[in-house]
């Protein structure tokens, strides 16, 4: 499973600076519980696969596992022991940009053991800080 758009507008962009804090998709919405990151950073889908296949190998295939965030952005390279100019590189991995309080996976139907369990494994995978995070309830 490759995790990478189906098409594009452009094909290569710009590096761009990460700042502020995440306000869109910082809360758990589809399981009960989250890994939530704490610092700014770029996941490849690589490592996003990794994290997926050792939480899904850990519980099991019981509950529900989401990944709540997607590789948009190309990454480009030169090819080693190139001389400089000649334009961009090309693309060359995809990631997900992330900021602080974004919430990367999601877990249900197990219980919080076991997903604090599983989301350690993801964690030591991840590129940037996480935290675990329990869905709140509104009564």
């Amino acid at each position: 499973m490759r995790l990478m758009p189906k098409r594009v507008k452009f094909r290569k962009s710009q590096r761009g600076q990460i700042k502020g804090n995440a306000t869109r998709g910082n809360t758990v919405c589809f399981g009960e519980y989250g890994l939530q990151s704490t610092e700014h950073g770029m996941i490849t889908a690589q490592q996003l696969e990794a994290g997926r296949v050792a939480a899904t190998h850990f519980v099991a295939r019981e509950g529900k596992l989401v990944i709540r965030v997607f590789p948009h952005k190309p990454v480009t390279s030169k090819p080693i022991e190139t001389r400089m100019g000649k334009g961009k590189g090309e693309p060359e991995l995809w990631v997900a940009v992330v900021k602080p309080g974004t919430v990367l996976y999601e877990m249900g139907g197990v219980p919080e053991d076991t997903a604090r369990q599983a989301f350690n494994r993801i964690a030591y995978k991840m590129p940037v800080k996480v935290r675990f995070l329990h869905r709140r309830r509104v009564i």
